[in-house]
């Protein structure tokens, strides 16, 4: 059945839930808009099943449920809000555009020059201001001791503003604070990281789906898979970008569970590229009955074959850090193993569907670029774009088909490493157990569903720029002047000398070979 991304409903999506809104405080929003309650059934998350889609949705709904909850939170600070400027500074933070930014002016009283000044920088640096402009002066009048005032301009986002305004007015080492001059609102976008170390401040959200928190979670009553799963989650949790990817060593019941799925891959039904690299990895990285592969050995094999790389998780992430880590071809990775009760069938993502369905596709350099397409396509969407991709991905990436010489042929991750799901999306029975899926996509190729991704992004997506990523440096540069595609120009430039190069060095070699000939 063919539809339309914008016509996909994922089940589940509840208009009543109440956000868990933690108080407003000046680390309130610390975590860029984290969702800090559970993707539950409690909490109007429909289903045993998680999906990216869903996630999308669920995460845009509570951060707009929790702007709202802070601007009515706001009204009971003791701001003195008398006048138009910070009456207009509330108002911002209840926008539905998370692309809004304020630039604020603000005047700064303090008793001690040296600590004011400090006690200001790092106010600006808790709440990720961006100072434009720093002023001081004495005071026009002496009173409460003041001895000097400082005048900043900063842009900050709408969610911190009012606790940059609060943290100024009753930081110690700070008589009081108070906005001056106007406020202006700007278009901008939602942060979105810049390089490829900055991926270390993506979101790990809590799930229901966890066997702590989920009665029906296979590891439910097994105390012993729940300790394991959580030192295996705690090992990732405290990796940064640099290091090498932790090693876990397997217990012999993981690797039982490993060799029961990897059987059970099926010939014939698997996409041709997944199979051609399949048979790669099992001689270059440990692939096979008997073992479970390492994510360093699995990473340094895709870096060398299409510049993907993996970076190990401790769980899901949000929608939007997972695409944008697909934006420097990197793929988050789990490392824990799904409970051997259920080896069929995980309701989570676990290391067997991450290395046996996903990785021997991020190998293939074609099927590479259109992962990292979607990825760039997400840094700076809005939150209604944001689930859109994840449908893009969820019916491509994840539970993808495709044709191969007039035949049908899987290569979605969560097909390949699921047998029951694999035989029902080449069928025509209802759903199998667990996983309510009746829609699947086929795709001619992937270079037409990049070719097709490539006109919807550049229709459709509302930010004012567009990004490349640069693999030299691991970095996203973004172009929104002329001047900032200077950098882009003298890449063509260079690269079309040396296509023409190539083509005469080829058209030259060709001509003597025809000469000898005659």
């Amino acid at each position: 059945m063919t539809k339309n991304i914008d016509d996909v409903e994922v089940r589940g999506r509840n208009a009543n839930i109440e956000p868990q809104v933690n108080p407003p405080t000046a680390d309130g929003f610390k975590n860029k808009m984290a969702i800090q309650r559970s993707y539950s059934v409690e909490n109007g998350y429909h289903g045993k099943t998680r999906s990216l889609v869903g996630d999308a949705k669920f995460e845009s709904f509570v951060r707009r449920e929790t702007k709202t909850k802070l601007l009515e939170s706001a009204q009971e600070f003791e701001f003195d809000i008398v006048d138009e400027e910070e009456a207009l500074l509330l108002e911002s933070l209840s926008t539905e555009n998370n692309n809004d930014k304020v630039r604020l002016r603000i005047l700064v009283e303090t008793k001690d020059c040296l600590l004011g000044l400090t006690r200001i920088m790092k106010i600006l640096e808790s709440e990720e201001g961006k100072l434009y402009h720093l002023e001081s002066r004495k005071p026009k009048k002496s009173e409460k001791n003041i001895e000097m005032e400082f005048l900043l301009s900063c842009q900050v986002k709408p969610a911190r503003a009012l606790f940059l305004l609060k943290s100024l007015k009753t930081s110690n080492g700070l008589v009081g604070a108070r906005l001056v001059g106007g406020i202006e609102v700007s278009e901008s976008c939602v942060w979105f990281p810049k390089h490829i170390s900055e991926l270390d401040q993506c979101n790990h959200v809590l799930t229901k789906l966890e066997p702590d928190l989920d009665m029906d979670h296979p590891g439910w009553s097994d105390l012993e898979y729940r300790a394991r799963r959580k030192m295996i989650a705690d090992i990732s949790f405290n990796y940064v970008h640099g290091q090498k990817i932790p090693e876990v060593e397997y217990t012999k019941a993981e690797i039982e569970t490993w060799d029961v799925v990897y059987l059970e891959l099926l010939p014939g039904r698997a996409s041709q590229v997944h199979i051609k690299y399949l048979e790669i990895m099992e001689k270059e990285c440990g692939y096979g009955v008997g073992k479970i592969p390492q994510l360093e050995d699995v990473s340094n094999f895709l870096r060398r074959t299409s510049g993907f790389s993996l970076r190990p998780a401790a769980g899901l992430v949000t929608a939007r850090d997972f695409l944008s880590s697909l934006a420097f071809r990197v793929f988050q990775c789990t490392q824990y193993v799904r409970h051997p009760s259920s080896p069929h069938y995980s309701p989570e993502p676990d290391v067997l569907h991450e290395l046996i369905g996903h990785c021997p596709m991020f190998a293939d350099p074609t099927f590479a670029q259109f992962s990292q397409e979607i990825g760039l396509a997400s840094l700076g969407a809005k939150d209604s774009e944001i689930e859109k991709l994840a449908t893009l991905y969820w019916f491509t990436v994840e539970f993808g088909l495709c044709k191969e010489n007039g035949a049908v042929r899987a290569y979605g991750a969560g097909l390949l490493s699921s047998y029951g799901e694999l035989l029902h999306s080449l069928s025509r029975k209802p759903a199998v157990e667990y996983r309510i899926q009746d829609i699947y996509y086929i795709a001619e190729s992937f270079e037409d569903a990049k070719q097709r991704l490539r006109a919807w992004v550049s229709t459709s997506l509302s930010r004012p720029f567009t990004v490349r990523y640069i693999p030299f440096t691991q970095s996203i540069e973004v172009m929104d002047t002329f001047a900032s595609t200077y950098n882009l120009i003298q890449e063509l430039k260079i690269q079309v000398t040396q296509l023409s190069s190539a083509f005469d060095q080829i058209s030259t070699t060709n001509q003597l070979i025809t000469e000898k000939i005659i």
